[in-house]
């Protein structure tokens, strides 16, 4: 992210009714373009309603809400969005019906007080109202929906001060619903000294929205949501995903999520996979297919990452001089180390390979090779 953006999201607030850096981040990467966008670190956190969640598609549906929104998603308006964005190839609107109506009866669960000043559970819904054109001819492009936030969605998205950078054909990727959610909790924690979140299995199931009566064994947890999310994860987002388990003797009684960084290679690898098509993906993944054949479907132009010229080739020079996109990706994510000392290593990291790189893929490329360089060496 660049520094425009670092420098929005550390302005002072003031003021109660300014919105906190989430919404400032969420600003600055919408005026930027792109796939990436930020979801509030309140909403990522946000407990359910025991013995409720969100399905893969709501899941989806609410994150392509919060991009759409983007820094205005705080304000007491209507936000507005084709069917065709949601549809996705289907031509049915019966599964937006569907989504639409498991976003309005969902309820999260808060931390609060009550007017006593007592410690209390506050329960809210996300949705206040959506409007969805029914005059619609089938398979017609020109559809759209609206919404509003309730005032207690609002008031949370307006408060929150942490985010989580995600990315949207990574979150259109996802086959699982926990995996999805575990990939917004480390994107959420990334960038943060203690990457990694702890808990026991109750606050596993509660933070992943787990049923009361589903995966009662967690020999079935682990198979079913640990190891699919890593799978998924370590395909499609930024970073990688393990996890280390709490025991009691023979009893597991906690888990900690572990997040990291990818190097660069890695990095290179997911960002051609978020640009390849969806089709095969698991068997690429699993290791049972070879490169993509020739004639493979391509993602539609308005979903593929916009390549920017400035960042045509890595510089051979020093980076204290012009090169400023670089120069400001190492500032923001270097830890703080010198950043011709951070280009050098990823000089000898990428080898003849760095020729190869322009555009998208060598800005996430630098991006995610100072992410990993500061987590591996720590403060300088």
């Amino acid at each position: 992210m660049e520094d425009s953006t670092e420098n929005i999201a550390q302005e002072a607030d003031g003021e109660e009714a300014l919105p906190r850096r989430a919404m400032r981040v969420a600003a600055a990467l919408e005026k930027k373009g792109g796939d990436e966008f930020a979801k509030p670190g309140n909403l990522v956190e946000v407990k359910f309603v025991k013995g409720q969640s969100l399905s893969l598609t709501a899941s989806r549906l609410l994150a392509l809400m919060i991009l759409t929104a983007g820094g205005d998603a705080w304000q007491p308006i209507r936000h507005r969005m084709r069917k065709a964005d949601i549809r996705r190839g289907h031509k049915s609107n019966d599964r937006i019906v569907d989504m639409l109506n498991e976003l309005h009866s969902v309820l999260f669960a808060v931390d609060d007080k009550s007017w006593r000043g007592v410690k209390a559970i506050r329960r809210f819904s996300l949705l206040q109202n959506s409007w969805e054109e029914a005059e619609e001819s089938e398979g017609s492009e020109t559809g759209w929906i609206e919404w509003e936030f309730t005032p207690d969605a609002r008031r949370l998205i307006q408060e929150s001060e942490t985010y989580a950078v995600l990315n949207r054909q990574a979150v259109l990727g996802f086959r699982s619903a926990y995996a999805l959610k575990i990939y917004e909790m480390g994107a959420l924690r990334i960038h943060r000294r203690q990457t990694s979140w702890k808990g026991d299995i109750t606050a596993l199931r509660a933070a992943l929205g787990i049923a009361p009566g589903v995966y009662k064994d967690f020999a079935q947890m682990r198979r079913k949501v640990l190891q699919v999310a890593k799978a998924e994860i370590d395909q499609l987002a930024h970073f990688k995903m393990d996890w280390r388990e709490m025991r009691q003797g023979r009893i597991i009684t906690g888990l900690e999520i572990l997040f990291s960084a990818k190097d660069a290679p890695a990095q290179i690898a997911t960002v051609a996979e978020l640009e390849r098509h969806s089709a095969g993906r698991q068997a690429r993944r699993d290791g049972t297919v070879g490169e993509v054949a020739e004639g493979e479907p391509a993602l539609p132009p308005s979903s593929a990452p916009v390549a920017r010229q400035k960042f045509a080739s890595f510089p051979a020079g020093s980076l204290h001089y012009g090169a400023d996109e670089f120069a400001a990706i190492v500032v923001a994510k270097g830890g703080g180390w010198d950043r011709n000392i951070v280009a050098e290593a990823f000089r000898r990291t990428m080898g003849d390979r760095l020729s190869k790189l322009s555009g998208s893929k060598l800005e996430k490329s630098w991006t995610g090779f100072c992410e990993s360089y500061a987590a591996r060496h720590g403060k300088p």
